[in-house]
């Protein structure tokens, strides 16, 4: 289907082009409102009216008549009409509608994607301090990361996911000396426990491991912890390896890898952070005052100038950011995205003018950012806020452990990333169609019961005689399969994973609209295999789409 819709699109330019040099550049297909006025609409004849100096119908005309003599139009359109001020409405073939059931089934799970393009491109997401376990806004951050990665990943980009954390600094210290204190036996509430320190239970879990002289490893680091009550330095190594690795159990929990972890702390044992504040400051782009060093970054659209060094020699946060982008471009990604809560969203300026000001290359607008908001927990009509083992918010793992991996991803995933969330634990673990992720998942697994119990081999189902797919039952849900690669491609673009949470389940509304209007195991062998090859299909694009948000496709429920 999609080699057809690109073929009548090349002659939709090349008409275009006859009619007004240049104008092939806009060449476009919509989809019309009502499904009952065709398969694809065109807008050019109103856009070309005013430039032509004709009457936007007469034009629509002239456009029908040079389509309808294209190859291309005469074996895949059965009518083009004009409507309205000058719409072009085109009615395809049913064989031309039937055509995407074949290009399912042939490709498989990579139905919908592109070929490898060449391009890098790394995501950065979660990003979280090693002080305590994941809460339920990382967990938005790591549906929202991996889910992009994947969407890029079937528009041929090679993707990498990278981890950046400080393992220094002040709230790592902060870490260190709570654990201490649980260590020598203090704990919250005391007299002496400082109003700064971390409460939560973990905190106790890392001191008895680090008094058992326990061996804790992450992905990226183990440490042997010493038993020593004044070994702060020790206890800070151990406390950070400790809740690595308990980040990593959430992660797998979660099912998301990481193709690297990047630490804070080496942009300044390599130097990056020094090479990077020298060459703005040898490109002309700071200047002192009171003390601390300043960028110019109102020379590049930000609203102020921004500190870069304090007075007491210490750098602001946005500073090894620029030296960890000046890296990310060095390393060959010429394509970033980030993805943020949005009290970040005053680093976009700073950041970008900093990369703009070290002149190494990169481009305005370099790297790109996706921010969302925290997510609000309900179970039992109350919101959830704290989690005795965090001590302060509700964490990731909570959540999983309360419905599932698959409710957590889905339901994190299906709405804008900047729109407020309330995720319904008790919605989340309903088994009827109000719950989204239920609802989708049901029609996957009734698609393979069906096919169970027809017992023959897809694979022959590739050669079925399609021509009986002609109900409106039928194109409606071969309308909806067509509609995933173009999906799939704006998904990308937009870094919109909720547009593929959507198009699930419109996927999954069409399909148990069509069992409900259509037998499909009926007697006629002909009709049976079109319309075992039409759910077959569904289930197919509905597994790929899953897939894609990181959700499984059960075949049983």
């Amino acid at each position: 289907m999609l080699h057809i819709q690109q073929d009548l699109l090349a002659a939709l330019r090349d008409e275009l082009d006859k009619l007004s040099p240049g104008a092939g550049d806009k060449a476009a297909f919509e989809s019309p409102k009502v499904a009952a006025h065709g398969d694809f609409a065109i807008t050019a004849a109103m856009q070309l009216a005013k430039p032509l100096k004709l009457n936007p119908r007469a034009v629509g005309e002239q456009l029908r008549d040079a389509l309808l003599a294209q190859p291309a139009y005469q074996r895949w359109v059965d009518a083009i009409e004009i409507a309205g001020p000058g719409f072009i409405n085109i009615r395809l073939k049913a064989e031309a509608r039937q055509q995407v059931v074949r290009d399912v089934l042939a490709e498989g799970e990579r139905y919908g994607s592109q070929p490898d393009n060449g391009q890098r491109l790394m995501v950065e997401f979660v990003s979280a301090n090693p002080t305590g376990p994941l809460h339920v806004g990382h967990g938005r951050q790591a549906a929202l990361g991996d889910a992009i990665c994947n969407l890029y990943q079937t528009q041929g980009w090679a993707v990498h996911r990278e981890f950046y954390y400080n393992d220094a600094g002040v709230q790592i210290n902060t870490l260190a000396t709570s654990t201490q204190l649980r260590v020598k036996g203090a704990k919250p509430g005391d007299a002496n426990w400082p109003e700064a320190a971390y409460n939560g239970d973990y905190i106790q879990d890392i001191a008895n491991d680090f008094l058992a002289k326990q061996t804790v490893k992450a992905d990226d680091r183990s440490f042997t912890a010493s038993g020593d009550a004044d070994d702060l330095d020790g206890i800070r190594q151990f406390a950070v390896a400790y809740l690595r690795h308990e980040q990593d159990l959430d992660l797998q929990a979660f099912a998301v890898k990481f193709d690297h972890y990047y630490l804070e702390s080496s942009l300044y044992t390599s130097g990056r952070v020094e090479a990077a504040v020298n060459k703005l400051i040898a490109n002309g782009k700071t200047y002192e005052q009171d003390g601390a060093l300043w960028l110019r970054s109102t020379d590049y659209g930000d609203d102020k100038d921004r500190v870069m060094r304090k007075s007491d020699g210490s750098y602001t946060y946005f500073v090894p950011d620029v030296a960890y982008h000046i890296a990310k471009w060095e390393r060959g990604f010429t394509k970033v995205i980030n993805i943020q809560g949005t009290d970040h969203h005053g680093t976009i300026a700073r950041v970008r003018a900093g990369l703009q000001a070290a002149d190494v290359g990169i481009p305005a607008g370099y790297p790109d950012y996706v921010l969302h908001t925290m997510v609000r927990v309900v179970r039992g009509g109350q919101e959830v806020k704290i989690s005795k083992r965090a001590g302060s918010y509700v964490t990731l793992r909570d959540l999983i452990e309360w419905t599932s991996k698959d409710a957590v991803r889905f339901f994190l995933l299906s709405r804008k990333p900047d729109t407020e969330y309330t995720f319904d634990v008790d919605l989340a673990v309903q088994q009827n169609n109000d719950n989204p992720v239920y609802y989708v998942q049901y029609a996957h697994a009734r698609i393979c019961s069906v096919l169970n119990g027809w017992g023959g081999d897809a694979a022959t189902l590739a050669d079925a005689d399609l021509s009986p797919l002609d109900t409106p039952a039928a194109q409606a849900l071969m309308r909806q399969l067509a509609k995933y690669p173009e999906m799939l491609t704006a998904a990308a673009r937009d870094f919109a994973p909720h547009d593929v949470t959507f198009y699930l389940r419109e996927l999954a509304a069409s399909y148990h609209s069509y069992y409900d209007a259509e037998r499909i195991l009926v007697d006629d062998e002909r009709l049976k295999r079109a319309r075992l090859a039409l759910v077959a299909a569904t289930a197919r694009v509905l597994h790929n789409g899953l897939a894609v948000l990181g959700v499984s496709a059960p075949q049983k429920m």
